[in-house]
């Protein structure tokens, strides 16, 4: 069996297995310093499916010559028990690296630099099996070696070329006080070290200070300007092998996504309908046109007004409310309109729809995580830098600041099973409230909405205040900011994760029996609908069997 055959084989398994988890994606989005509303450099992310939960601060330092650092696949799944980490590598430790957090999709560190991710496959041509990187490595690195955006590309593009990246196509979101930047990547195609090819085609492209850009598992970066180096950044010979490959040639434009991700996964509106319904939020007067998944939006957007982090948070908590496809409306709703939709195997789907699926909301009950961070380039560092972080599916979920300089946090937060109930762990409170509230939907969200904005307010209330206080510790001695903002950052998740816990055994003695108790410890039957118990024939067996009894006719 030649290479080629067997490396052919394996990359059609490795692609087999990828489509089979291609319902967990994401949906990042950026805001650059001039679109927001106080001039912060805005990141988000919602992380959907069974990735790892868990905050790791991992400390910064100086290193000694010869230090190594271990590269594991696939990180990302490491709280899942059937899907093990193994080692696959190492490569020489950077003399200095910054205190960053490690988690499913590595976020933060303490220079401010934010990342965001999603997935896009890409040509199976392109896989790597000789390759040590997926995307977490190159997050993990890049902000341990990087402190801007700029830095961290560079940083993960000469690793990924150097030592060859495995993963399917991947775009990062980056962000630092200054500048917002998107990163795509993806693998050589066959390659190895002695090759004397670069192990990886990447490009980034930077978001216009007053633009906001959205992403959804399709390459996004668009055409490449390669006379303009203040605006692209792109992998050594990046045109070469889509020349000899047939996907591009000399003289026509060189767009990433056309080249390098022609065919994306999923149903034909999977991608295009969350960039539609984010840029339509975000500008509404640009009334913008239903694409499929080969029509490109623009790579981003002026909004019609400057956002707060607030606007991107309710963003995350969107069903399409108000559309054509919205889904807490029609039969698949139910009763009691949840907008969720579970996975649905091909092999159940009618015949003639087995392409087709569920329209995909950018509120997903299967989030593992999500957040939105704040970059400030007139903050010292440890208090410029805060990513609002909650656990769970973001529209039931409750957004705690995490700052960048803090040392700790607590262990509902850093630890905690994903494949049995976890009473120790934060994220399985959000989890219960999200599952308890498909039993009565519009009852519960209304509710849930309500307690959540109770938590956020205070915080968003407290934020000027609390920053001011750590400013003016930080001018008389920055250790002292640091410890400040870690004790205020662990109080706040602490109160968030005792509540939350308390108010999820609210619902569920609320909420029970298909009945609600009242204030007064009643319980109250509030039914169906009427639209729905006619939709489902209500009474109608009873009606025909009184009216065959009538005729003098009987039936089974």
């Amino acid at each position: 069996m030649t290479i080629y055959r067997r490396t052919g084989i394996l990359l059609s398994i490795m692609l087999l297995l990828f489509l089979a988890q291609a319902a967990a994606a994401c949906t990042p989005m950026g805001v650059g310093k001039d679109a927001s509303a106080d001039g912060s450099v805005l990141v988000s992310h919602t992380c959907d499916g069974w990735y790892d939960h868990r905050i790791q601060i991992i400390p910064g330092g100086t290193h000694k010559p010869g230090e190594m650092v271990d590269i594991y696949n696939i990180l990302c799944y490491a709280t899942r028990p059937d899907r093990p980490i193994k080692k696959v590598g190492e490569i020489p430790q950077a003399e200095k690296t910054y205190t960053y957090f490690h988690i499913g999709y590595p976020f933060m560190n303490d220079q401010q630099l934010i990342m965001a991710e999603f997935t896009w496959s890409g040509r199976d041509e392109l896989g790597s099996p000789e390759g040590i990187f997926y995307i977490e490595n190159l997050q993990d690195l890049g902000l341990a070696r990087a402190a801007t955006a700029r830095e961290a590309i560079a940083v993960m593009g000469a690793l990924a070329e150097k030592h060859g990246y495995a993963d399917g196509g991947e775009t990062l979101v980056i962000g630092d006080p200054k500048e917002l930047w998107v990163f795509e990547v993806c693998g050589p195609g066959l390659w190895n070290k002695e090759s004397g090819r670069p192990g990886a085609h990447w490009a980034a492209r930077r978001v216009p200070d007053d633009q906001v850009f959205v992403g959804a598992n399709r390459a996004r970066i668009g055409e490449i300007d390669f006379d303009d180096k203040e605006n692209f950044m792109y992998s050594t010979d990046i045109t070469k092998l889509p020349e000899q490959m047939g996907w591009w040639k000399k003289g026509e434009p060189f767009h990433f996504a056309n080249v390098f991700n022609p065919e994306p996964y999923g149903y034909p509106y999977y991608q295009a309908r969350r960039e539609w319904r984010a840029f339509s939020l975000v500008a509404p007067s640009q009334n913008f046109e239903i694409l499929d998944e080969y029509e490109h939006y623009p790579f981003s957007v002026v909004p019609d007004k400057k956002l707060k982090i607030q606007d991107i948070m309710n963003i995350y908590s969107d069903h399409l409310e108000g559309t054509d496809y919205d889904l807490t409306k029609g039969p698949a709703a139910g009763p009691f309109g949840s907008p969720n939709r579970w996975p649905t195997p091909v092999a159940v789907r009618p015949e003639g729809k087995k392409g087709l699926d569920w329209e995909r909301p950018i509120a997903m009950f299967r989030c593992s995580y999500s957040f939105v961070s704040q970059s400030r380039d007139w903050l010292p560092n440890p208090v410029g830098g805060v990513l609002w972080f909650g656990e769970d599916a973001p529209d039931t979920t409750v957004y705690v600041p995490i700052y960048c300089g803090v040392t700790e946090l607590p262990k509902p937060w850093t630890t905690g099973k994903r494949h049995v109930f976890d009473r120790d762990s934060a994220w399985w409170a959000f989890n219960l409230v999200n599952n308890w509230a498909n039993l009565r939907w519009n009852a519960m969200y209304a509710e849930i909405r309500e307690k959540k904005a109770e938590f956020e307010n205070v915080f968003f209330e407290k934020q000027a205040e609390v920053e001011k206080k750590a400013v003016e510790l930080y001018k008389n001695d920055p250790s002292q900011a640091v410890k400040y903002l870690t004790e205020y950052t662990n109080d706040a998740l602490n109160k968030v994760e005792k509540g939350w816990w308390n108010f999820a055994f609210h619902l569920i003695g609320k909420y029970q029996d298909g009945a609600v108790i009242n204030e007064e410890g009643k319980q109250v039957s509030v039914g169906y609908p009427t639209e729905y118990l006619e939709e489902v024939g209500f009474g109608e067996l009873t009606l025909r069997d009184l009216e065959r009894k009538k005729s003098g006719k009987t039936g089974k």
